[in-house]
């Protein structure tokens, strides 16, 4: 029986210590045992039974494999969530089970301040190449300011980020949003948002590594779907679509933002455009063959690039067939 597991698997104060610091943000088997200051074997077999158990989960980036908890706000059955209910109580009412927990937080700030570090020197080298890039649109903070105006007030419920980068979109929308998964394909970018996103709530953002043209998740999962600065990246850009449709519940919405149809060839070596941007009618056509009904577009043209943001509402049932290639 599952709960039989279950309990094995939480009749140990290591266990029970990793279970807490899972519940404040994902880890590297690696980096839990720097934290508990045992070896990395012994780790990796305690992490085995709480995996065996449901209670947590496994996800490799490369060569590293991250843990995640299973259960807590939102995830989980029933009796993953009472387990999650439990542990919080115990560390409110156990005082000794406090203080380890506590000692254990503060051994995070070491993990912390290594990846602000890891990510400080990425920014670094390639930091001319984003500047360079950003002079030629709006201002970042008018473009966001215009996607939430887009998005409106209401909750955005679970929210995909597709091609998350510095995971600035997550971070902006993650209090609007029950959770976030924030998917990149870059491992050096997903590393450069884990640091970015690490003092937000574990429950409220899961970091994926996957390909925007097969999205490693469940089909209508999503009420929200972004895709910033991302879709000019794209050899095909309605194999995307087709799957941001395929993982969007009915109703649901996506926003893209990128940029409109310009001439800067250059930009195809110096920074890897595949699309010199998108005209409105393509965008609409790719939208509506993914199985979404377009809004009308927002322009920003403050800059020499002019950005656009377009809105589109998943329609029920099963998305029609794309075209090969966007006009």
């Amino acid at each position: 029986m599952r709960i039989e597991a279950i309990i094995r698997a939480l009749a140990d104060p290591t266990r029970l210590r990793i279970m807490r610091l899972l519940a404040a943000m994902e880890l590297a088997v690696g980096e839990l045992a720097q934290v508990l200051g045992q070896s990395q074997p012994r780790v990796s077999r305690h992490v085995g039974i709480l995996c065996d158990a449901g209670l947590a989960e496994r996800h490799r980036e490369g060569s590293w494999v991250f843990l995640r908890a299973s259960v807590g706000k939102g995830r989980g059955a029933p009796v993953g969530e009472a387990v999650a209910r439990l542990l919080a109580t115990a560390e409110r009412e156990d005082d000794e089970f406090a203080a380890a927990c506590a000692e254990d937080r503060r051994q995070l700030a070491a993990i912390r301040a290594a990846r602000e570090s890891s990510a400080e020197t990425y920014f670094a080298r390639h930091a001319e190449d984003w500047d360079e890039l950003r002079r030629l649109h709006s201002p970042d903070e008018l473009v966001e300011q215009k996607l939430i105006e887009a998005l409106g007030d209401e909750s955005l419920g679970q929210v995909l980020d597709i091609g998350t980068g510095t995971g600035r979109m997550a971070e902006l929308f993650a209090e609007r949003a029950d959770r976030v998964v924030a998917l990149d394909k870059s491992l050096d970018m997903l590393r450069f948002a884990r640091a970015k996103l690490q003092n937000l709530p574990s429950n409220a953002i899961e970091l994926v590594q996957g390909d925007f043209t097969a999205l490693p998740l469940p089909a209508q999962g999503f009420d929200t779907v972004l895709l910033h600065q991302v879709l000019h990246f794209a050899q095909d850009p309605a194999a995307p679509l087709a799957e941001a449709a395929r993982v969007t519940r009915p109703g649901g919405r996506i926003a893209i933002v990128d940029f409109a149809a310009h001439a800067r060839e250059d930009l195809r070596d110096r920074h890897a455009h595949v699309r010199l941007g998108f005209t409105d009618a393509a965008i609409a056509a790719l939208l509506s063959e993914a199985g979404f009904a377009p809004a009308p577009p927002v322009a920003l043209d403050e800059g020499e690039l002019v950005v656009k943001i377009w809105l589109g509402t998943r329609l029920g049932g099963p998305a029609t067939t794309v075209r090969k290639r966007a006009e």
